[in-house]
């Protein structure tokens, strides 16, 4: 069991006289791995200093994973941003009746992009876009199989819940039965995208007409009881509360207690750039780092938290590997559109695998290669790169 005495950076914050005491308790409780509780959530969103919640989410990563910081080599393929839903914080998407700057991807179109990676060590490909009413289920069925046939060892991830969830209803299919079927089609694993926050006040605010909290729980159970692995995000920094937050953490805290299917969080930070709630500032980088930090404390039972390097920049990404993050996502490729339309500090998200470990590395960490689901491929603490590797795009 972990003690003070083993943690001398929160060790000595505790003993700050001026210390509030129920900031003091609950440290405590987390040095002795006991899980907060809502209340205790919300107190170290609305009391925790930065300082002391670094320290401890610090503390908390050091301890189930050391200094491995993960990443892997991926792309995305993104099939269209048309979409028939009205999301307030979306610049990515164009409503199906105004689709003429939209793009719309055919099946061959897509194996196109996938055969660029024929020749590189890519280990997972990212399917997630718009929700097109003509890209149905036996639309993308074929998709994956196409990619499986092509590529056996390629990793297919793909849809967020609410891709799935119009999907499932336009096909007349149970969740269960719909999962079924992609998955016997090649799907291996599910992103996380889709949760923004759960609570139906903030959800009627932000995206009122797409899939709600028990939909989008639904579907990653039923992924989950299938055996396969998704993700889970929260999108913050908009008109949510800390309460808001905390409640969107339970939620997934609860489900990951019964299923534990999900292998990381991923905090997605609100950018206002080209939306209907551009008049809203975005969060400052404190708020992000205590963001993240709190999201390690409270998420006991997520293994992995993940910075998504793209939407928040190589600087403040490498700053979150000191609150709590262990996964920086992966290589990605510039064909990802979705953070850099909406202002993400990455407008052409790419880079290399020795520019990402060296990322990882100049943040005092060591980069370790995963595959989709955290098995380890290659630690690259020791590895030497030249200033090529390092320059090339």
């Amino acid at each position: 069991m972990t003690t003070r005495k083993d943690n001398p950076a929160v060790q000595t914050l505790l003993q700050q006289a001026n210390l509030d005491a129920q900031l003091k308790r609950i440290a405590e409780k987390i040095l002795q791995q006991e899980r907060i509780t809502p209340d205790e959530g919300l107190i170290l969103f609305e009391k925790g200093d930065i300082g002391l919640l670094g320290a401890l989410a610090n503390h908390v990563r050091e301890r189930r994973h050391g200094d491995k910081t993960y990443f892997n080599r991926n792309f995305h393929i993104e099939p269209t941003n048309v979409c028939i839903f009205t999301c307030h914080f979306c610049s990515y998407s164009r409503l199906y009746k105004n689709r003429e700057d939209g793009w719309e991807l055919s099946i061959d179109q897509m194996m196109d992009i996938v055969k660029k990676y024929d020749n590189q060590p890519v280990t997972e490909v990212h399917i997630v876009g718009g929700v097109h009413p003509k890209m149905q289920l036996d639309f993308f069925v074929e998709l994956i199989q196409k990619i499986r046939a092509h590529r056996p060892d390629l990793h297919v991830k793909g849809f967020t819940a609410v891709e799935l969830d119009y999907m499932f209803r336009k096909a007349k299919v149970s969740v269960e039965e719909g999962m079924r079927i992609l998955n016997e089609a090649g799907l291996q694993s599910m992103p996380g995208g889709g949760a923004e926050i759960f609570h139906p006040d903030v959800r009627a605010k932000i995206c009122h007409d797409k899939v709600d909290a028990d939909g989008w729980l639904a579907i990653h159970k039923a992924a989950h009881n299938r055996g396969m692995h998704t993700n889970a995000t929260m999108l913050y920094g908009h008109v949510e509360t800390y309460a808001h937050r905390i409640d969107h953490m339970e939620r997934l805290r609860q489900l990951q207690d019964e299923t534990g299917g999900f292998n990381t969080f991923i905090p997605l930070k609100f950018r206002n750039k080209g939306n209907d709630m551009s008049h809203i500032p975005e969060s400052s980088i404190v708020e992000d780092l205590k963001l993240y930090a709190v999201a390690r404390l409270y998420m006991d039972n997520f293994p992995h938290l993940k910075a998504y390097w793209p939407m928040l920049g190589r600087n403040t990404a490498q700053l979150t590997l000191s609150f709590g993050v262990n996964d920086l996502d992966g290589t990605i490729d510039d064909t990802t559109k979705i953070y850099s339309m909406a202002g993400s500090e990455e407008q052409n998200p790419s880079m290399n695998t020795a520019q990402l470990a060296m990322l990882i590395k100049q943040a005092g960490r060591k980069p370790v290669e995963r595959d989709t689901v955290y098995n380890e491929i290659k630690d690259y603490s020791d590895v030497v790169f030249s200033d090529e590797e390092l320059l090339t795009k």
